[in-house]
């Protein structure tokens, strides 16, 4: 769909890989587009580049390292093909943000600006400098701060001059790479999950700053090119996930104290009775004191297990207290800050986060998260929310908030008997791509749905999602094989007389069932 909708404004693709490369020769029709090629190269990648070009393609082969030069130049001999070059600059600027190591003097790509001298030298040595066509520069996804791109730009402006000036008069492209954010969190800051620039603005900086240095050298304006993958796939897709069940925070306080009670325990009962907004502070820290030697008393012995339970209960009860007197408090001492997480709720939601969300744990990249129903009623509960796989990891505690990061989600009480569906948004850029197996849990189902002119829509297509057998086998597990080993077992057992053969026929059946169904949780 990107494609087609770019198809009248050339909209060219970048291929990183010989994978993506073969993908993209063949969907991709327009002889002027450009198709960019990215990466370590063998043989092979260069030759099947090469062989495009006599398609009539535009391809451009970008020079990643030094010793890429020689090995284009030697493909390119052997075949008779004129090859279209790009060199990737390693620039001393850096971007800003989580992936600003991606730039720099110490990038893992890109020719150092001695490197590129020596590669227009040999270049201008093999009567082949016409074939440079393109500088490429990519300072890091998400780039969040608006001056990283200014510094990035005049560098790079100056580099594209300066090797025009050397000879590199066929140099017409200037492609800026990456970076082109997405803001994640709404806040508009050079936060990482934000960018301090609008996309209007990014175009206004990347067109001045080449013009005015050109301009300053009488040197032709170049192409401009970027590879702002992120900007253009975030937004085309959201992730909806059922929620399962749900753990709710819950504390159960009698009306008065059974007594006699230990001194601990009557210590707790009379902090729990006289919390109030000018003791809160003091309040909190008795019971936290009170807690810990709760504790040290139970493993010694000295504290039976109902008043261990009666105390922890008196604790969180003083807890909720405090927290209900500095929820709406324009400052919030540091030590209560963790106290609006501690006595969230948990919602387990169907859906692996390293399947579909993987970034959120991996770099903890914040996604806009909420109801997608039910937004007539106000959200009553703190939660944070939980998938179904088997990792202690497997959960997002960080949320999206007006001025900083919060750790609690607004949600609405979930109704026995109704289900209640979120929606994780702008997932559309690298999540179902990196996201593994991990639990065995695959791809989700997918359903693509168009706008019509109306403003109405159409689903266009339901793609299924994994079933259990295609995620054996992408680990090497045959579904027949387990099937005749399950059989075997059966077998042992019905001789054992350890079920019955209706038992039997039911678990084989429900073996089989199990073997073409989603991995994920069906509705009951």
């Amino acid at each position: 769909e990107i494609i087609e909708y770019g198809r009248p404004f050339h909209y060219g693709l970048e291929a990183g890989s010989k994978p993506e490369l073969l993908t993209i020769m063949a969907i991709h029709q327009d002889d002027e587009a450009l198709i960019i090629c990215n990466g370590y190269k063998d043989e092979e990648y260069v030759e099947t580049a090469l062989l495009a070009s006599k398609m009539g393609r535009t391809v451009v082969l970008v020079v990643e390292k030094p010793s890429e030069i020689d090995h284009i130049h030697k493909v390119a001999v052997r075949l008779g093909i004129k090859p279209s070059l790009g060199i990737r600059a390693r620039l001393s600027s850096r971007g800003a943000g989580r992936w600003e190591q991606s730039g720099g003097d110490f990038s893992k790509f890109g020719l150092s600006a001695a490197e590129m001298v020596d590669a227009v030298n040999k270049l201008k040595a093999w009567g082949e400098i016409d074939t440079l066509n393109l500088l490429h520069f990519h300072l890091g996804s998400q780039i969040s701060a608006i001056k990283s791109v200014k510094n990035a730009l005049r560098e790079a402006g100056r580099l594209f001059v300066e090797m025009y000036k050397m000879g590199a008069k066929s140099l017409s492209y200037l492609d800026v790479g990456g970076g082109l954010g997405v803001d994640y969190d709404g806040s508009q800051t050079n936060f990482s999950s934000s960018m301090n620039y609008t996309v209007q603005e990014y175009a206004n900086d990347v067109v001045f700053a080449i013009k005015e240095i050109c301009d300053a050298d009488q040197v032709p304006h170049p192409n401009i090119v970027s590879e702002s993958g992120r900007a253009i796939a975030a937004h085309h897709s959201v992730l909806v996930v059922n929620v399962l069940g749900v753990t709710e925070f819950n504390t159960h306080v009698p009306a008065a104290l059974q007594k006699p009670a230990p001194p601990l325990v009557t210590n707790m009962w009379e902090t729990y009775q006289s919390v109030g907004a000018k003791n809160l502070l003091e309040a909190y820290h008795d019971a936290v004191e009170y807690k810990d030697q709760v504790l040290q008393l139970f493993n010694l012995g000295h504290l039976s297990l109902e008043h261990r339970v009666l105390c922890e209960n008196l604790f969180w009860a003083i807890c909720e207290k405090v927290l209900m007197m500095v929820r709406n408090r324009d400052h919030v001492p540091e030590e209560l800050e963790g106290l609006e997480k501690a006595l969230s709720d948990t919602y387990f939601c169907n859906f692996s986060m390293f399947q579909s969300v993987p970034d959120a744990w991996a770099v903890d990249q914040l996604f806009p998260i909420c109801p997608i129903h039910r937004l007539n009623e106000e959200p009553t509960r703190r939660a944070t929310l939980a998938d179904i796989t088997c990792d202690s990891d497997g959960k997002i505690d960080s949320f999206i908030d007006l001025r900083d990061v919060k750790h609690v989600l607004e949600l609405h009480p979930k109704t026995d008997g109704q289900d209640y569906y979120l929606g994780i948004f702008l997932v559309g850029a690298y999540q179902e791509i990196l996201g593994d197996l991990h639990n065995l849990f695959g791809d989700t189902n997918t359903v693509h749905v168009q706008l019509s002119p109306e403003g109405d829509y159409d689903v266009k297509e339901v793609v299924a999602g994994d079933t259990v057998s295609e995620v054996l086998a992408f680990v090497d597990y045959s579904p027949s094989d387990l099937l005749g080993r399950l059989r075997n077992s059966v077998e042992q057992a019905l001789r054992k007389k350890l079920m019955t053969i209706e038992e039997s026929r039911t678990l084989i059946n429900r073996f089989r069932q199990g073997m073409i169904g989603y991995t994920y949780l069906d509705r009951e």
